[in-house]
């Protein structure tokens, strides 16, 4: 994992008031609760006494209670009360648990991947999505988040993989495609185009876009596509472990915001989406090895550049923290 990243987890309405909610992500076990004042909180899901799971027990007020013996925890990670020693006896401080910083916005619970900073960097996000309603479709893939991050920056596949949705019309050849990395936003120009026995032309050749890219990828794990301004795909590549991956797909509209009408035209979106997705797992999932690195191999082709551009990138913030891992 890339250390030192706000990562959007689970959705705010997977978190609800009273209930404890268990999920492995970044190959941990961890547990997540709202606290009386509807603030989040993470830690690791395994009591410091004798290793039970905390999410199998219960909230008290701010705190989650041990199921084996009572013990609780608060939202740092630190033990409270352990009930057989008394409630005035003070509690060893070998009885603690790793605890997550979270933050909420945009409708997802972010975790805090990384050391405590003196100021923490902003919640990524795209702000052009910001007012848009949207939809949600969840997936799970058997790969690591990093393949599935590559394949959304694969314009190489469109007319295979896609041929009668997205990628009709047997567009084979690939111009570029122009690509760039802005503020650790990898952005998409895609120049596909039939093949009639032209050679594509390079990066260099392309003329500089004066319109916004197709596709955005923000590090470290979000991705859109806006085939028009008012209709988006929204993806947060959510890593559980080396070889797991949970896709949050949303489909985002500003067209209608009339609430049936709207609700129709999303339903609609994430249907035709997750058509799309489907199309996309069925093929990335079969790939070995099941996460990227930035050289490991692969005989890459020019068209391949926006996921170059990305395996850079990330192997450059992996290498930055000695903490980082693949």
């Amino acid at each position: 994992m890339i250390y030192n990243q706000w990562y959007p987890v689970l959705e705010s309405n997977e978190v609800k008031k009273g209930h404890l909610v268990a999920a492995t992500r970044f190959g941990e076990k961890l547990v997540f609760w709202r606290k009386s004042d509807g603030e989040v909180a993470c830690s690791e899901d395994k009591c410091a006494h004798r290793g039970v799971a905390l999410s199998a027990g219960k909230v008290i007020g701010d705190r989650i209670q041990c199921p084996f013996h009572g013990l609780e925890y608060d939202g740092t990670g630190q033990c409270q009360l352990i009930p057989a020693n008394g409630r005035k006896q003070p509690v060893p401080p070998q009885f603690l648990v790793k605890a997550y910083l979270t933050r909420e916005d945009h409708g997802f619970i972010y975790v805090w991947h990384g050391d405590p900073q003196a100021e923490y960097p902003p919640l990524p996000f795209f702000e052009e999505l910001k007012g848009f309603k949207y939809k949600t479709y969840k997936d799970h893939w058997t790969v690591h988040y990093s393949r599935a991050i590559e394949n959304q920056l694969d314009v190489v596949h469109l007319p295979f993989v896609h041929y009668n949705t997205i990628g009709k019309g047997n567009k084979t050849l690939v111009d570029g495609p122009k690509a760039k990395l802005v503020n650790d936003e990898i952005q998409v120009w895609v120049y596909n185009k039939k093949d009639d026995g032209s050679i594509p032309l390079r990066l260099d050749e392309i003329p500089e876009p004066s319109f916004d890219a197709l596709v955005k990828f923000k590090f470290p794990n979000i991705w859109r596509l806006a085939p028009i301004p008012k209709m988006n795909v929204f993806l947060a590549f959510v890593p559980v472990d080396e070889e797991n991956t949970l896709m949050y797909m949303r489909f985002y509209q500003n067209i209608l915001k009339i609430p049936g009408l709207s609700h129709l035209i999303n339903a609609i979106g994430v249907f035709y989406s997750k058509k799309i997705l489907r199309q996309d797992k069925r093929v990335v999932i079969t790939q070995q090895p099941k996460k990227s690195s930035y050289k490991m191999g692969e005989n890459l082709i020019q068209g391949d550049f926006p996921i170059i551009l990305y395996r850079r990138r990330r192997q450059e913030l992996i290498d930055s923290n000695p903490q980082n891992t693949s």
